[in-house]
């Protein structure tokens, strides 16, 4: 092999152990975070939903850039294994997130909808509070990043292990889970747009296990050469999270990634494969 792809792989090893390092030592931080935000009255507040195993800290390079362009940004502590790590059921979180937001938008009296912005299991707990608790009363856009909608075989895995008795949200997560079929299972209501950021980089929430059913209102994103865990850090993909923010993606971006599943359909196999999932 040549010395100049030797180098580059080299380098993308690196990269991604670095990336990963730093969302790591973030996670590490816990649950307890300084509110930079004025809730009372906001008109672009902004849910940030981590995923399993993770924590408030964990988006807190993704909540900097936001506040800086003058969203209302906000957490919500979910417990979980030394009521610190995200590993609660999924419907429970949901309904954990749906009382929550009621109460603050009572309290401080937010003057505009929610936007959320969800990474991997918090792609869930925010597609469940929207689909089946009536979020999209508060709702306007939701955001996933490496979401598994169609369950990660990670979970499957982990499936036939005590982990898996322990914490259902693991079970949840299989793509043969009731709990995946069942969300599954009727459109997302209209007036929310869905934007399903992925990466077939992802090595967590493998493709398609990230791709939805598009609809006018719901649209799959490909962020090329994005791990799991770069989609909280890297600059690239919170342009693409900006855009969706806004309502305003690129054509382009949504065109290319539907022409991507296009082709990826034609693969032997391949089209069985993303039809099962949906």
């Amino acid at each position: 092999m040549p010395l100049s792809p030797l180098r580059r792989i080299s380098r993308r090893f690196l990269r991604r152990t670095k990336n990963w390092g730093t969302v790591a030592l973030l996670t590490l931080g816990g649950n307890q975070v300084e509110r930079k935000a004025i809730l009372k009255g906001c008109k672009r507040p902004v849910l940030l939903i981590y995923g399993f195993g993770a924590t408030r800290r964990t988006f807190s390079i993704l909540e900097k850039r936001l506040f800086n362009d003058g969203y209302t940004v906000f957490s919500i502590n979910l417990g979980g294994i030394f009521d610190t790590f995200n590993t609660h059921a999924i419907e429970n979180l949901a309904a954990r997130i749906d009382q929550k937001i009621e109460h603050l938008y009572e309290k401080y009296k937010f003057r505009g909808k929610l936007s959320v912005i969800c990474h991997s299991k918090g792609g869930l707990i925010g597609h469940y509070y929207v689909k089946r608790l009536g979020g999209d009363r508060r709702v306007k856009v939701l955001v996933t990043l490496g979401t598994p909608h169609n369950g990660t075989p990670w979970a499957l895995l982990f499936s036939i292990t005590p982990v898996a008795l322990v914490l259902k949200s693991v079970r949840q997560m299989s793509p043969l889970s009731n709990f995946i079929q069942r969300l599954k299972k009727g459109p997302f209501p209209k007036k929310v747009k869905v934007y399903s950021i992925f990466s077939k980089d992802d090595r967590i929430c493998m493709y398609p296990g990230a791709v939805l059913e598009e609809a006018p209102n719901v649209k799959n994103v490909e962020i090329q050469g994005t791990t799991h865990s770069e989609f909280l850090i890297k600059k690239n993909v919170y342009y693409v999270i900006k855009h969706a923010l806004d309502d305003q993606m690129p054509q382009s971006l949504e065109d290319k990634t539907r022409e991507r599943l296009q082709e990826e359909m034609k693969k032997p196999g391949r089209l069985r494969l993303i039809q099962n999932l949906r």
